[in-house]
């Protein structure tokens, strides 16, 4: 259990983490880290972010930016349809056999 999310149960004093005590169903407690203090987690300050990152989210989140993106995509995606369709009734279109087409074959 972690000391800062321990609780002193006010009526039976029982050390618990939920709202209300597993031992007497009571709902009066105080955080034992009022009492017993608990170091820091974090070692270092957190390096802010630089300029140059800071831009890049504000391109990333501007919605004219997203609008232009989107609409590349959505034209990549229909030329590539295109060149599907294509190449799908090319591969369907049977190959014309030589001679007389009305023939029929000999069984």
């Amino acid at each position: 259990m972690q000391l800062r999310v321990a609780r002193l149960c006010l009526d039976c004093e029982e050390v618990h983490d939920q709202q209300t005590c597993p031992v007497c169903s009571s709902e009066s407690f105080a955080y034992i880290s009022r009492w017993v203090s608990a170091p820091e987690r974090r070692t270092q300050a957190r390096e802010l972010p630089s300029l140059e990152t800071a831009d890049v989210y504000r391109q990333l989140l501007d919605p004219n930016t997203q609008k232009a993106g989107t609409s590349r995509w959505v034209k990549r995606g229909i030329l590539g349809l295109g060149v599907a369709a294509i190449a799908g009734w090319a591969w369907r279109r049977a190959p014309v056999a030589k001679g007389n087409a009305t023939q029929r074959p000999r069984l």
